[in-house]
């Protein structure tokens, strides 16, 4: 089982976007100390949800401080992006690091991101899938042209190519993860054979089924038994260890909700349509219920109960809850220190 951290940068009321920032690095630097796996960066716009524009930046910089740590986009929004110029970060990224990088690529929302960077609605309600394998294209072919559609240029040379590897790093190039958040999505990545990121809003029955609509989606578009058998999706979910579980959803529950209501409610969408957000305390309440929250026993038994019964065997767990520096670095190190030695 492979367990590492969800950054969302979050700001919560009363802080700085420094200082979110400053405890999204923190927190990853202390997630290879404590021997987690991975840290996934979120990307968010104009919003005090997330403070982090640019994932692959920040996957850039923590790259460079850490050693061992792989480091994924959770996600990189391909709506607003140019896949080639995505997937040249990527190489470049995933060359250098010697293999560490994973590109997380997701639709986003219908948010004025869209009218700012100029993609248009079009781009997230139907472009999502020839953007992906244009991405796709440039991190496994040698030379590639666009289409016909939002992306026509002429053919030109992939450099640097993400197969010219050096040492032990993966010739196949970045691994290419896609968070899902509905059918359609889930055999957009079943398809191509990529697997999926599920969301920390959906709990063990949901992922399994979306687990089982993937495969039955790759088996249809003639993936291997292997391939399918051997993706490795990853579930988001949150951890917050305490000495019992009163203590660690208290401090979930004194500080989630009200980031959540300044962040979800900063929001806009670009066409002026109307999106129902969740109650924060409700919310709060059911990540509590649905994720390791609580002692290291229970956390752990979370996190293996999951494990069985959706198959998934990657974890990303946003562990900055509490909107606290210090206890964010303390919750971190019990993860690693107390969770992690009970999953073999």
């Amino acid at each position: 089982m492979r367990v590492g951290t969800f950054v969302l940068a979050a700001q919560f009321p009363g802080q700085g976007q420094g200082e979110a920032l400053h405890r999204a690095v923190r927190s990853a630097e202390v997630a290879e100390e404590a021997g987690l796996d991975t840290a996934w960066l979120a990307e968010h716009h104009f919003v005090p949800y997330g403070t982090c524009p640019s994932a692959i930046t920040l996957a850039a910089l923590l790259l460079g401080r850490t050693r061992t740590l792989r480091i994924g986009t959770a996600v990189s929004v391909l709506p607003t992006a140019h896949p080639v110029a995505l997937g040249e970060q990527a190489a470049l990224l995933h060359l250098t690091s010697g293999g560490r990088f994973s590109l997380g690529v997701g639709r986003g929302g219908p948010w004025v991101d869209l009218e700012v960077f100029g993609s248009g609605l079009e781009a997230y309600e139907s472009g999502f899938p020839d953007s992906l394998d244009l991405l796709l294209r440039w991190l496994r072919e040698t030379h590639v042209a666009g289409g016909d559609g939002r992306f026509p240029f002429r053919e030109v040379p992939v450099v640097p190519r993400p197969a010219e590897a050096i040492g032990d790093t993966d010739p196949a190039g970045p691994e290419v993860v896609v968070a899902c958040t509905s059918p359609k999505s889930v055999r957009t990545a079943a398809e191509r054979g990529l697997p999926m990121l599920l969301g920390m809003h959906c709990g063990d029955e949901e992922k399994a089924e979306m687990v089982a609509l993937w495969r039955r989606s790759a088996r249809e578009a003639g993936r291997t038994p292997d391939e399918i058998l051997s993706a490795p999706h990853v579930s988001a979910g949150v951890a917050q260890i305490g000495d019992c579980g009163a203590d660690a959803s208290e401090a979930l529950l004194k500080a989630m909700p009200g980031w959540l209501k300044q962040g979800l409610d900063a929001h806009v969408t670009v066409d002026g349509r109307v999106r129902k957000m969740r109650d924060p305390r409700a919310y709060t309440e059911l990540l509590c219920r649905l994720h390791p929250v609580g002692t290291p026993q229970l956390c752990a038994d979370r996190l293996a109960a999951t494990s069985e019964r959706t198959g998934i065997t990657r974890f990303a767990l946003l562990v900055e809850g509490s909107g606290d520096l210090a206890a964010t670095e303390e919750n971190v190190r019990r993860l690693g220190a107390e969770v992690l030695p009970q999953l073999g």
